[in-house]
């Protein structure tokens, strides 16, 4: 076990509960909730994923996204890519594996201008759920602030997976 099916449980349909800081780096204890769908596929013979994402902020902004993962078997390393309607642009990877079934996942990246780091982690994985959270540093890692999760509940049946409720009719980066 190298860790290339480290990911296999996400395979499929996806409802999904958000929790999102309001802004980041400013003391703010003001969490915003919300739905999203997600759908994942295995794609390069099972060395990689496409993870798709969608839903509509509380402002009502809609928000299409795309994950990338790509398993490198001579490192035994997960590299994730982002990317969304937002920027339209392909962010810095987070680059980890899973021990002891829970997966954290490291990078760099910019907010406001400053360098960050930027931590994903997976967890609480069962056959039917997952949680997925992320946190940024200022300080290369010494302190985190949590700033969004994930609470996952597969799909398993169609007829609950609420896609046309949240799917944008129009996209518009901004």
């Amino acid at each position: 076990m190298d860790g290339r099916y480290d990911f296999d449980f996400l395979h499929g349909k996806w409802n999904i509960v958000n929790r999102r800081r309001r802004r980041v780096f400013q003391g703010c204890s003001e969490w915003q909730e919300f739905p999203a769908t997600g759908e994942v596929e295995p794609v390069l013979s099972g060395f990689g994923h496409i993870d798709k994402f969608e839903t509509i902020f509380p402002d009502g902004t809609p928000l299409v996204g795309l994950t990338v993962r790509i398993f490198n078997p001579e490192t035994q390393l997960w590299s994730l890519h982002w990317s969304d309607s937002r920027t339209c642009t392909l962010f810095p990877p987070v680059v980890g594996r899973f021990v002891d079934g829970k997966g954290e996942f490291f990078g760099t990246d910019h907010v406001k201008g400053k360098e960050i780091q930027v931590m994903f982690t997976w967890n609480e994985i069962t056959a039917d759920s997952a949680r997925w959270a992320q946190a940024f540093s200022l300080d290369d890692g010494m302190t985190w602030e949590w700033n969004w999760e994930m609470l996952f509940s597969r799909v398993s049946n169609v007829s609950e997976f609420r896609a046309d409720e949240y799917r944008p009719l129009h996209v518009v980066a901004s």
